[in-house]
């Protein structure tokens, strides 16, 4: 679980696991589509036909508290969209 940091589950990734077998992942920003291609078909036990990347620049953030203004950054983050082959399915829920 080096490269795959945690899924995402959405309803948005939920509607599009249903209809275009596509899942979503929060993965390490240093890795590649091959890497992520292999992590998901090593964990999952899957075949992976096409991966998408984006990566999100962390948000600028500022609040008022009593020691005054406090100023930070959400993290940096990348995300991958994985599309299966086939009937090949992944259930985040088995687990629970």
């Amino acid at each position: 679980m080096g490269i795959l940091i945690k899924p995402i589950v959405t309803e948005k990734l939920t509607a599009e696991g249903e209809k275009f077998n596509r899942y979503g992942f929060i993965v390490d920003r240093k890795a590649n589509k091959i890497q992520i291609k292999e992590a998901v078909e090593k964990f999952y036990n899957v075949s992976v036909v096409d991966v998408n990347t984006v990566n999100y620049h962390g948000d600028r953030k500022s609040r008022y508290s009593k020691s005054g203004m406090l100023r930070g950054r959400t993290n940096h983050y990348k995300k991958a969209y994985v599309t299966l082959a086939g009937d090949d399915k992944i259930d985040f829920y088995a687990n629970i």
